[in-house]
């Protein structure tokens, strides 16, 4: 339902319903790596399940946002993006800055080593998701589809969710709620938006692809962090507000290079 609200907002603000332009969109040179892009949400997804059903939310947490690394090498590599010294050291404390906000105990992280391999999964795929999405608009989407790669991105994560919820129905049967259809849909707005907005930030002219990667994932962090102790009165631990300051210090470092 949260995939399916994405493409259907996506199509609404495209602004063309017609069935000629739906199947035009086969021909669009981004159509098979959009649609690739599809299949890994949901894949990265599941994962993302399975790494907190074994080590916790913190190990996901981690796992997630520190594979921000990627990304941010494949720009600089790729494109040729400039390294100076204050970025480095920017990009360094991002990364620690992250760490240190997502790990809630006092003891760091656990995990069970023969569960090792879906942290690692989860940190290679959704590294391997927003490189995919730098490459795939910078080289492939015009200014004028990035509404229409969003909602067919979004449109095969749903399809791919579909044939993944109905291979676990064949195991075991469960049943939908209509809070669940609710959640889907007020979850789909936002998540539409955060895939079509950071598109059109990757577009800004004068501002680095690896600084957008790393000011993103941080003020994800970040925010959410803040967010939990106002409205759910989270446990904040010490190391926690170490991470809060050097993810702040880290977009200065980041911003001031630009």
């Amino acid at each position: 339902v949260n995939y399916f609200t994405a493409f259907l907002l996506g199509f609404i603000i495209q602004g063309d319903f017609s069935l000629e332009s739906f199947v035009a969109v086969t021909s669009k040179d981004w159509f098979l790596g959009s649609m690739a892009l599809g299949a890994m949400f949901i894949l990265v997804f599941s994962l993302m399940v399975i790494t907190t059903q074994k080590g916790g939310m913190s190990v996901v947490s981690v796992a997630s946002k520190m594979s921000v690394a990627i990304p941010v090498v494949f720009v600089i590599l790729y494109y040729k993006e400039p390294l100076g010294v204050l970025k480095i050291i920017g990009i360094g404390t991002a990364l620690v800055s992250v760490y240190l906000v997502s790990v809630r105990k006092r003891d760091g992280l656990s995990i069970d080593i023969k569960y090792f391999i879906f942290p690692l999964l989860v940190f290679l795929g959704s590294g391997i998701v927003e490189s995919s999405i730098k490459f795939l608009e910078n080289t492939y989407v015009p200014n004028n589809e990035v509404s229409l790669f969003s909602a067919n991105t979004f449109f095969f994560a749903a399809i791919a969710g579909m044939v993944f919820f109905g291979l676990k129905q064949l195991k075991k049967k469960t049943s939908v709620k209509s809070k669940d259809i609710l959640g889907g849909i007020l979850l789909g707005i936002p998540n539409y938006f955060s895939i079509y907005f950071f598109i059109l930030a990757l577009r800004i002219e004068g501002l680095e692809s690896s600084s957008i990667f790393i000011i993103n994932n941080v003020i994800i962090v970040l925010l959410s962090t803040l967010l939990g102790i106002v409205f759910f009165k989270e446990n904040i631990i010490p190391k926690n507000w170490v991470g809060i300051a050097l993810a702040i210090l880290s977009i200065i470092l980041i911003t001031y290079t630009q």
